[in-house]
């Protein structure tokens, strides 16, 4: 699908129930066209993930997602020999008496036993759109190596030679900066730092993943949400939270906010016993304001 302007893949985002700012949309757009990748940088819970995914549906290809964590090695990101099929191919082979050697031990790197892990299948089966999620959680060594493939959207592998994408795929990369990227990386990529929505777009985000919610508990529980993050919390609530919330107090049939309410579903949006201990205090006044 081609998208002709930031304000067009808006709206294509919108109908896959992703609503962007301006300046989201505009990143989005310019790394779908300049095929460069994106760095989403933000806290955990503010819609990063989610983009890519909203991204793959506006623009119509296949979302494919590496997700990173500490030890994660080019061999599970990139491509891994099939090793049981491996083995069978080289008794067959034997029992049949076909080839010699020399001739077995090359017929085991053929493609068919190659496993492709996403970095593979995204450069093989572009367009689509990449997503490298938290790569602050990967060790440097790993970070280094995605230059190559960022750079000229192709990798190495040493039995089959260079493999390069023939359209480059659209990358998504999102950082919850538990650490930092180095510049290299940032370097090649569009950056944007995804920030938490304010009041009024988060209800209008509520309205769309949860239409059967009532509109005023929409509207108070955004408000109530951006009170929290005000407050010197270790995990404040993302918008992930505040749909939970929104979807727990409408289960409990709820159409506006009470004290009551927000204090027995308080572990939908606070995950952490500290926060909830220094937020129960001042939820009656918090709940009032909003």
């Amino acid at each position: 699908m081609l998208i002709e302007s930031p304000g067009a893949l808006a709206a294509a985002l919108a109908r896959a129930g992703y609503l962007a700012d301006t300046g989201l949309a505009t990143a989005g757009f310019l790394a779908v066209r300049l095929h460069r990748p994106v760095f989403l940088e933000g806290e955990a819970g503010v819609g990063k993930t989610a983009f890519a995914a909203a991204l793959a549906e506006a623009t119509g290809v296949e979302l494919i997602r590496l997700q990173c964590y500490e030890g994660l090695d080019a061999a599970q990101a990139l491509y891994d020999w099939d090793f049981p099929r491996q083995i069978l191919h080289l008794r067959a082979a034997e029992a049949a008496g076909v080839g010699g050697l020399d001739d077995l031990e090359a017929g085991l790197y053929d493609r068919r036993f190659l496993l492709a892990r996403p970095l593979l299948r995204a450069l093989e089966s572009a367009p689509c759109v990449l997503l490298i999620d938290e790569i602050d959680r990967a060790d440097d060594e790993f970070e280094a190596y995605l230059l190559e493939l960022l750079a000229d959207w192709a990798v190495t592998i040493p039995e089959l030679g260079r493999i390069a994408a023939a359209t480059p795929p659209t990358v998504v990369v999102t950082s919850n900066r538990t650490r930092e990227v180095h510049d290299a990386l940032k370097r090649r990529c569009l950056f944007h730092w995804v920030d938490h929505p304010d009041p009024e777009r988060e209800a209008a985000i509520l309205r769309i993943r949860l239409p059967d919610v009532a509109v005023r508990l929409t509207v108070q529980v955004s408000r109530l949400v951006a009170e929290l993050r005000e407050m010197d919390l270790v995990k404040p609530p993302g918008v992930a939270e505040a749909i939970d919330w929104a979807q727990a107090l409408h289960v409990l049939g709820a159409d506006q906010l009470s004290d009551a309410l927000a204090e027995a579903t308080l572990g939908a949006a606070l995950k952490v016993r500290e926060d909830q201990d220094r937020v129960r205090p001042r939820l009656p006044t918090l709940v009032s304001d909003v």
